[in-house]
C-alpha cells in the first residue's frame, strides 16, 4: 500500500489523516481513527494509542488499537508518564532498560511516546510499542510529531 520512501509514506499517511479529521470535531473519533490509521500504516508494532489527561492529573486509557492495556498512568511514572512530565517526545530503544518501565504487554520492546499540547496545557500522549528493540529512530519521531501536531489542530 505504502511504497514510496519512508518520508514520503509519512506524508501520504498525514494526508490520510487530514482527510479523515478534517471536518470532524469529536476528540474521541478523531483519535480513534488516529490510532487506527497509524496501526495499518506502521509495521513491526504490537500497539498504537491515546492516554489522555484525567480530571484528577493522571493519564488514562484512551483510542487505541492493540491488546488490552493499563488504564491510569501518573504522571511521571514509566515512558509515558514521563513524556507527559516533561512534555518532550520520548524515544526508547530498550523499554527494560528505562528506569520504572511499566510492561502493560510483555511483548513489547521498544517504544516511542509523544507529547499531545495545545499550547503549553498537555492534553494527553501517543504511546507505540513495538515487539523489536530499536524500532523507531529520528525519522520517525519527527514525522510522528508532525502527525500528532496535524491531529492536535483537530481535537
Amino acid at each position: 500500500m505504502y511504497t514510496g520512501t519512508r518520508e514520503e509514506n509519512y506524508e501520504l499517511v498525514k494526508k490520510q489523516l487530514e482527510a479523515l479529521i478534517h471536518d470532524e470535531t469529536n476528540q474521541v473519533a478523531n483519535l480513534s481513527n488516529a490510532s487506527a490509521l497509524l496501526n495499518q500504516f506502521l509495521d513491526r508494532v504490537n500497539w498504537v494509542g491515546f492516554y489522555l489527561v484525567d480530571t484528577n492529573g493522571e493519564l488514562v486509557l484512551g483510542p487505541f488499537q492493540g491488546l488490552p492495556a493499563c488504564i491510569r498512568i501518573p504522571i511521571g511514572r514509566g515512558v509515558c508518564g514521563t513524556a507527559a512530565l516533561k512534555k518532550e517526545t520520548i524515544l526508547v530503544e530498550d523499554v527494560f532498560q528505562f528506569p520504572g518501565h511499566i510492561a502493560c504487554d510483555a511483548a513489547s520492546q521498544s517504544e516511542i511516546v509523544i507529547p499531545l499540547l495545545r499550547g503549553d496545557q498537555l492534553i494527553g500522549v501517543l504511546d507505540i510499542d513495538s515487539p523489536e528493540k530499536n524500532r523507531f529512530d529520528q525519522l520517525d519521531q519527527q514525522k510522528l510529531e508532525e502527525f500528532t501536531a496535524l491531529l492536535m489542530e483537530h481535537i
